[in-house]
């Protein structure tokens, strides 16, 4: 009787424990399964390497040219709401960086901020283009400063949006995202290979947001599906543990000398706003705009504000007078519209 117990006990525990498995456990999902992430005007383009990248070239074909490289552990999606507004004037390219969105794992899983570059530029190159301005949100501003540093002739201006590439210390009480932690973690970042709770993406998306009333169930299921597709949640522990190079990016900045433009939300918890100076500093005639309560997508967060911000700044910046004589400008905390205040001498 006490061995039927034991066994009927014992039965119970395992179907407990497949109960659970089955409802916490996540496989890879296919291209077939995110099928509506991939509708027109989605094209996927093969590489050198047999790499396939998620690109959309969308916007005005006879505009100029602007390409946007979104931020970690994102997809081109990100940036749909500038290319609502700013569509119609700018021809917009838009890709899924390696180990992200529909482009997914990559062969030689390269997955460093040079190898975006490389990537990035292999992308534009197939789509024949040889002069645009370029832009990146995060780790694709880091992307972005780095390729505007390694091709220089092709750059007409440059874009950052709370941007990576510059070294930082942890500030006092900042919290970094839980998946974000958890993939630095030797044990859990494997786990996590299988293990994705929703809520865990959730989390990292409304940390990003001031307004919570811009994240909805359909953003939040959108990183949530295309961080499960095949291949990502591996990437993105490798990218993880890579060494940033930061440094390298950083010593270059000077070398900069597209028109660029910094925009920032003063409420990011990623990348602190005091980052927005900092480039400036270091990119001559850089203009910044700092919007007040924004966290770290301005582009999704303020789309209307930022893309007019945008429009304001290409529509200067592109001019052969304005290329040829940048002005030095100061950073101006203001509600969207570009004030330039000139720099005072020392």
């Amino acid at each position: 009787m006490v061995k039927r117990i034991f066994q009927g006990v014992g039965l119970l525990i395992v179907l407990a424990l497949v109960v659970i498995a089955v409802s916490v456990v996540r496989f890879d999902k296919t291209k077939d399964e995110l099928a509506k992430y991939a509708a027109a005007p989605s094209q996927f383009i093969s590489l050198a390497d047999g790499a396939v990248a998620h690109v959309r070239d969308q916007g005005n074909r006879e505009g100029p040219v602007l390409v946007l490289i979104h931020g970690s552990n994102a997809s081109l999606h990100t940036w749909e709401p500038w290319v609502a507004l700013l569509g119609a004037k700018y021809r917009i390219v838009t890709m899924d960086m390696p180990g992200h969105g529909l482009t997914g794992a990559v062969p030689g899983d390269d997955y460093s901020r040079t190898g975006m570059v490389a990537f990035t530029h292999e992308v534009l190159q197939k789509l024949g283009l040889t002069h645009y301005a370029i832009g990146g949100n995060s780790m694709g501003g880091g992307v972005a400063a780095q390729y505007a540093e390694d091709y220089p002739r092709e750059v007409t201006a440059l874009i950052l949006v709370d941007a990576a590439g510059l070294p930082r210390k942890m500030q006092p009480g900042e919290k970094i995202p839980l998946g974000f932690r958890i993939a630095r973690m030797p044990v859990l970042n494997k786990i996590m290979l299988y293990v994705s709770p929703r809520s865990i993406f959730e989390e990292g998306v409304r940390k990003v947001f001031v307004d919570q009333s811009k994240v909805t169930n359909e953003m939040i299921d959108r990183y949530y599906d295309l961080n499960l597709y095949d291949g990502n949640r591996r990437a993105t522990g490798i990218r993880f543990r890579l060494p940033q190079n930061d440094e390298t990016v950083a010593e270059k900045l000077g070398e900069i000398r597209a028109p660029t433009l910094i925009l920032w939300g003063d409420k990011d918890g990623l990348i602190p706003v005091e980052n927005a100076a900092e480039f400036q500093k270091r990119i001559s005639g850089a203009k910044v705009v700092i919007y007040p309560n924004v966290g770290h997508i301005p582009m999704e967060e303020v789309a209307e504000k930022s893309a007019a911000d945008v429009d304001a700044f290409l529509s200067v910046a592109l001019t052969p007078a304005a290329v040829a004589a940048p002005v030095e400008t100061a950073p101006v905390h203001h509600n969207g519209k570009i004030e330039v205040m000139p720099i005072s001498p020392e």
